[in-house]
Protein backbone atom coordinates (compact mmCIF):
# COMPACT_ATOMS: atom_id res chain seq x y z
CA UNK A 1 0.00 0.00 0.00
CA UNK A 2 3.09 2.28 0.10
CA UNK A 3 1.74 3.64 3.92
CA UNK A 4 1.48 2.32 7.10
CA UNK A 5 -1.98 0.13 6.91
CA UNK A 6 -3.05 0.75 10.54
CA UNK A 7 -3.11 4.25 9.99
CA UNK A 8 -5.62 4.13 6.76
CA UNK A 9 -8.23 6.44 7.64
CA UNK A 10 -12.26 4.76 6.48
CA UNK A 11 -14.83 7.42 7.36
CA UNK A 12 -12.21 9.28 9.57
CA UNK A 13 -11.73 6.42 11.57
CA UNK A 14 -8.83 4.21 11.01
CA UNK A 15 -8.23 1.11 10.49
CA UNK A 16 -6.41 -0.01 13.81
CA UNK A 17 -9.18 1.84 15.68
CA UNK A 18 -11.82 -1.07 14.07
CA UNK A 19 -9.67 -3.91 15.23
CA UNK A 20 -8.55 -2.38 18.70
CA UNK A 21 -11.93 -1.52 19.67
CA UNK A 22 -13.30 -5.15 18.96
CA UNK A 23 -9.89 -6.38 20.90
CA UNK A 24 -10.42 -4.36 23.46
CA UNK A 25 -14.02 -5.91 24.28
CA UNK A 26 -12.56 -9.16 24.14
CA UNK A 27 -9.41 -9.27 25.78
CA UNK A 28 -7.75 -7.72 29.35
CA UNK A 29 -4.72 -7.93 27.39
CA UNK A 30 -3.92 -6.53 24.22
CA UNK A 31 -0.28 -5.84 22.47
CA UNK A 32 0.64 -3.86 19.50
CA UNK A 33 3.81 -4.39 17.91
CA UNK A 34 4.92 -1.58 15.68
CA UNK A 35 8.10 -0.32 14.63
CA UNK A 36 6.57 2.90 15.11
CA UNK A 37 5.11 3.15 18.80
CA UNK A 38 4.50 6.78 18.64
CA UNK A 39 1.90 6.53 16.40
CA UNK A 40 0.22 4.36 19.08
CA UNK A 41 0.85 6.15 22.19
CA UNK A 42 -2.98 6.98 22.77
CA UNK A 43 -4.17 3.76 23.41
CA UNK A 44 -4.21 1.91 26.63
CA UNK A 45 -2.27 -1.37 25.92
CA UNK A 46 1.20 -2.27 25.60
CA UNK A 47 3.55 -1.24 22.69
CA UNK A 48 5.91 -3.39 21.93
CA UNK A 49 9.00 -2.95 18.89
CA UNK A 50 10.16 -6.25 17.56
CA UNK A 51 12.65 -8.21 18.72
CA UNK A 52 14.07 -9.59 16.22
CA UNK A 53 13.64 -6.27 13.45
CA UNK A 54 12.84 -7.45 9.65
CA UNK A 55 10.97 -10.31 10.19
CA UNK A 56 8.16 -8.90 9.32
CA UNK A 57 4.35 -10.19 10.19
CA UNK A 58 6.36 -13.86 11.70
CA UNK A 59 8.70 -11.38 13.61
CA UNK A 60 5.78 -9.69 15.27
CA UNK A 61 4.20 -12.98 16.25
CA UNK A 62 7.59 -13.53 17.78
CA UNK A 63 7.72 -10.59 19.57
CA UNK A 64 3.57 -10.57 21.06
CA UNK A 65 4.14 -14.10 21.79
CA UNK A 66 7.18 -13.22 23.98
CA UNK A 67 5.72 -10.53 25.63
CA UNK A 68 2.12 -11.97 25.93
CA UNK A 69 0.90 -12.91 30.03
CA UNK A 70 -0.91 -15.87 28.40
CA UNK A 71 -0.04 -18.80 27.08
CA UNK A 72 -1.97 -18.26 24.10
CA UNK A 73 -2.89 -15.42 22.35
CA UNK A 74 -5.22 -14.35 19.18
CA UNK A 75 -3.21 -12.71 16.61
CA UNK A 76 -5.00 -10.38 13.93
CA UNK A 77 -3.92 -7.56 11.17
CA UNK A 78 -4.00 -4.40 12.07
CA UNK A 79 -6.34 -3.77 8.97
CA UNK A 80 -9.27 -6.25 9.49
CA UNK A 81 -12.23 -4.48 10.72
CA UNK A 82 -14.76 -7.08 10.22
CA UNK A 83 -13.79 -8.91 13.41
CA UNK A 84 -16.43 -11.09 14.43
CA UNK A 85 -16.34 -12.36 18.24
CA UNK A 86 -18.19 -15.17 17.58
CA UNK A 87 -15.66 -16.70 15.31
CA UNK A 88 -12.96 -15.22 17.92
CA UNK A 89 -14.50 -17.43 20.64
CA UNK A 90 -14.84 -20.86 18.54
CA UNK A 91 -11.01 -20.63 17.72
CA UNK A 92 -10.51 -19.69 21.22
CA UNK A 93 -12.69 -22.52 22.46
CA UNK A 94 -10.25 -25.26 20.54
CA UNK A 95 -6.91 -23.61 21.39
CA UNK A 96 -6.31 -26.58 24.21
CA UNK A 97 -5.73 -28.93 21.45
CA UNK A 98 -2.95 -27.93 19.79
CA UNK A 99 -0.27 -24.93 19.39
CA UNK A 100 -2.27 -23.03 16.83
CA UNK A 101 -5.67 -22.67 15.88
CA UNK A 102 -6.08 -21.34 11.86
CA UNK A 103 -8.58 -20.88 9.59
CA UNK A 104 -8.29 -22.43 6.45
CA UNK A 105 -10.66 -21.33 3.02
CA UNK A 106 -10.19 -21.65 -0.25
CA UNK A 107 -8.02 -18.77 -0.70
CA UNK A 108 -5.72 -20.63 2.15
CA UNK A 109 -4.80 -20.60 5.37
CA UNK A 110 -5.56 -16.99 7.44
CA UNK A 111 -2.34 -17.00 9.76
CA UNK A 112 -3.13 -13.31 11.01
CA UNK A 113 -6.33 -13.92 12.32
CA UNK A 114 -5.16 -17.05 14.33
CA UNK A 115 -4.79 -18.73 18.05
CA UNK A 116 -1.06 -19.32 19.08
CA UNK A 117 0.52 -20.63 21.70
CA UNK A 118 3.78 -20.15 23.37
CA UNK A 119 4.97 -23.04 22.21
CA UNK A 120 5.44 -21.56 18.88
CA UNK A 121 8.16 -19.57 20.43
CA UNK A 122 11.09 -21.75 19.51
CA UNK A 123 9.98 -22.88 16.01
CA UNK A 124 9.23 -19.64 15.22
CA UNK A 125 12.80 -18.33 16.09
CA UNK A 126 14.47 -21.11 14.30
CA UNK A 127 12.80 -19.90 10.85
CA UNK A 128 13.25 -16.59 11.26
CA UNK A 129 17.02 -17.44 11.96
CA UNK A 130 16.63 -19.08 8.61
CA UNK A 131 16.15 -15.63 6.99
CA UNK A 132 12.43 -17.45 6.57
CA UNK A 133 9.89 -14.97 7.26
CA UNK A 134 6.77 -16.70 5.97
CA UNK A 135 3.93 -16.63 8.93
CA UNK A 136 2.31 -20.35 7.82
CA UNK A 137 5.68 -22.13 7.16
CA UNK A 138 7.07 -22.79 11.16
CA UNK A 139 3.49 -24.80 11.06
CA UNK A 140 5.17 -27.99 10.01
CA UNK A 141 7.02 -27.57 13.48
CA UNK A 142 3.55 -28.11 15.46
CA UNK A 143 0.95 -29.30 16.49
CA UNK A 144 -1.81 -27.09 14.29
CA UNK A 145 -5.89 -27.29 14.36
CA UNK A 146 -7.10 -26.29 10.87
CA UNK A 147 -11.11 -24.82 11.06
CA UNK A 148 -12.23 -25.50 7.33
CA UNK A 149 -14.07 -23.28 5.24
CA UNK A 150 -17.88 -24.73 5.89
CA UNK A 151 -16.89 -25.23 9.68
CA UNK A 152 -16.41 -20.87 9.68
CA UNK A 153 -19.12 -19.93 7.25
CA UNK A 154 -21.55 -21.69 10.06
CA UNK A 155 -20.27 -18.86 12.09
CA UNK A 156 -19.39 -16.26 9.56
CA UNK A 157 -21.11 -16.82 6.24
CA UNK A 158 -19.42 -14.68 3.94
CA UNK A 159 -15.50 -14.56 5.62
CA UNK A 160 -15.79 -11.29 6.13
CA UNK A 161 -14.05 -11.50 9.01
CA UNK A 162 -10.79 -12.20 7.18
CA UNK A 163 -11.45 -9.09 4.76
CA UNK A 164 -8.20 -6.74 4.58
CA UNK A 165 -5.93 -4.01 2.67
CA UNK A 166 -3.90 -5.30 0.26
CA UNK A 167 -4.65 -3.02 -2.78
CA UNK A 168 -6.30 -0.01 -3.39
CA UNK A 169 -9.24 -1.73 -4.26
CA UNK A 170 -9.61 -3.52 -1.27
CA UNK A 171 -9.29 -0.12 0.69
CA UNK A 172 -12.08 1.39 -1.74
CA UNK A 173 -14.63 -1.82 -1.33
CA UNK A 174 -13.88 -1.18 2.75
CA UNK A 175 -14.73 2.34 2.70
CA UNK A 176 -17.80 1.35 0.52
CA UNK A 177 -19.22 -1.11 2.85
CA UNK A 178 -18.66 1.22 5.94
CA UNK A 179 -19.74 4.77 4.07
CA UNK A 180 -22.66 6.11 6.03
CA UNK A 181 -22.73 4.43 8.92
CA UNK A 182 -21.88 5.51 12.60
CA UNK A 183 -19.04 3.94 14.65
CA UNK A 184 -21.82 2.58 17.37
CA UNK A 185 -23.60 1.07 14.19
CA UNK A 186 -20.56 -0.28 12.76
CA UNK A 187 -19.74 -2.18 16.12
CA UNK A 188 -23.18 -3.40 16.13
CA UNK A 189 -23.24 -4.63 12.39
CA UNK A 190 -20.42 -6.75 13.33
Amino acid sequence: MGQDKALIQVNGIRLIDHVYGRCHDLFPEIIIVTNQPQHFSEYHTKIFMDEIPGAGSLGGLYTGLIKASNDHVFCVACDMPFLKPKLIAYLIEKRFKSDVVIPRTKEGLEPLHAIYSKRCIEPIKKFIERGDFKTSRFLSEVQVTYCGEEEIKRIDPTLISFMNVNTQKDLFQIQKMLKGVSWTEKQKAI
